[in-house]
């Protein structure tokens, strides 16, 4: 079998069928990436063609540097991030972590917080009430399985500071859960 890097340099000297590989092997985690990311499937769909497109285009570009797979998965996510319509950034202050975790329910029942989590709607409604980028992040590494140093990878981060947002992005999500759960 042929690995990723090959593929993409033969794609990048114009084999079509080079890229229709590659596109069958990362569809899937693309598609679950920028669906996660995006208000609608039509939009999903625009960004995944997109990220595709412009891989093919753009294949003669990739330094060989990490995988191809977090390769095309950073373009979805700057791609997807460039639909939204209101931009939301990382806060200009953290609450201390002690605030953050009376928010997320430290010395509640765990219970019923895990319980309300499993709830698919409820936790992508929680989500939503996110920043971009504690989005981004659960996304990364909650959703689509990526390890630490892949996220950090991604996002530009070292790694210690992929560790340390998306320990304060749970515990925001945990306190969103817990707001929504109380509200109830």
């Amino acid at each position: 079998m042929t690995d990723d890097a090959t593929l993409l340099r033969s794609a990048a000297d114009g084999d079509r069928s080079a890229m229709d590989e590659i596109v069958r092997r990362h569809q899937g985690i693309v598609w679950r990436s920028v669906r996660g990311r995006t208000a609608s499937v039509a939009l999903a769909e625009e960004v995944f063609q997109d990220t595709f497109l412009t891989a093919w285009r753009n294949a003669d570009r990739w330094r060989g540097e990490g995988s191809v797979r977090n390769w095309l998965l950073g373009m979805a996510r700057r791609k997807a991030a460039h639909t939204w319509r209101r931009r939301v950034g990382e806060p200009a202050e953290h609450a201390p972590l002690h605030e953050l975790g009376l928010e997320a329910g430290w010395g509640s029942d765990p219970e019923a917080a895990a319980a309300a989590a499993e709830d698919r709607d409820t936790l992508l409604a929680a989500l939503a009430k996110l920043s971009e980028a504690d989005q981004t992040i659960i996304g990364l590494c909650d959703l689509e399985g990526h390890t630490g140093p892949e996220a950090a990878e991604l996002l530009g981060l070292t790694a210690n500071a992929a560790r340390v947002r998306l320990h304060r992005a749970r515990l925001r999500l945990m306190g969103v859960l817990r707001e929504d759960a109380d509200e109830r």
